[in-house]
């Protein structure tokens, strides 16, 4: 099991920046991804990286706004989302995958955290 444990939501004015941070612990995974979901939609990418490096994967709604980064000694994976905006008010889920490709939808994913929610206000 795997166990995903999320911080860093909250409201924000929009153009301003949040960082969330999502700790993992348990057995070892490869992928670790954010989802997004705001109310009445379905639960979107917004970002993954692997463990073992390689080209981080964004949404094209938040690329150039959006950095996923981790930290490997620490178990750790962070989003940092600058010039927010309106329309990413969301509750944001952090994911984990045992597999080794990056799979953009939530059933390439095994592992979710509790989720956080982030508001920006216009």
């Amino acid at each position: 099991q795997v166990q995903l444990a999320e911080s860093g939501g909250g409201l924000v004015q929009a153009g301003g920046s949040l960082r969330l941070s999502c700790a993992a612990s348990g057995r070892t995974i490869n992928v670790m991804g954010w989802f997004r979901q705001a109310p009445g939609k379905e639960r979107e990418f917004v970002a993954a990286i692997s463990w073992s490096g390689g080209t981080p994967y964004y949404a094209d709604s938040v690329k150039g706004r959006f950095t996923i980064s981790r930290d490997n000694a620490k178990n750790t994976v962070y989003l940092q989302m600058n010039s927010l905006k309106p329309e990413d008010t969301a509750v944001y889920y952090c994911a984990a995958s045992r597999g080794i490709i990056i799979v953009q939808v939530p059933r390439g994913f095994d592992y979710w955290g509790q989720g956080t929610q982030v508001t920006v206000a216009s």
